[in-house]
């Protein structure tokens, strides 16, 4: 009986990280110009690049690059940086509409 026991919990350890494998490999990095300036800016953008399908957005006020992790089954990199511009920041592909960049703080303003 223990013996049965060790290995229906050693299959359940095995079927589980393998699951757990599979969905991690179906995630994909990439990243695109967003201009901004400051922290603000980098808060805006990361909260504005977390769409559904999305499990990490980071910005670089330095290299002024959104790095986004995404599952490409739910989003792409288009959908995330139309809604990062949705927020009033420029990509590289696409430009946010002078009424929501109007908007941002003095200190956000970049063009």
């Amino acid at each position: 009986m223990k013996t049965v026991k060790i290995i229906i919990v050693a299959l359940m350890a095995i079927a589980l990280g393998s699951n757990s494998h599979a969905q991690s490999s179906t995630s994909k990095t990439e990243t695109i110009k967003v201009a901004g300036n400051c922290e603000m800016c980098k808060a805006r953008i990361e909260k504005a690049a977390k769409l559904d399908g999305v499990s990490k957005a980071e910005w670089s006020t330095k290299t002024k690059t959104l790095s986004v992790t995404f599952n490409p089954s739910k989003t792409n990199i288009e959908l995330v940086g139309k809604k990062v511009t949705v927020a009033g920041h420029d990509t590289e592909k696409v430009k946010a509409t002078d009424a929501v960049y109007d908007k941002l703080p003095g200190c956000c303003k970049y063009r």
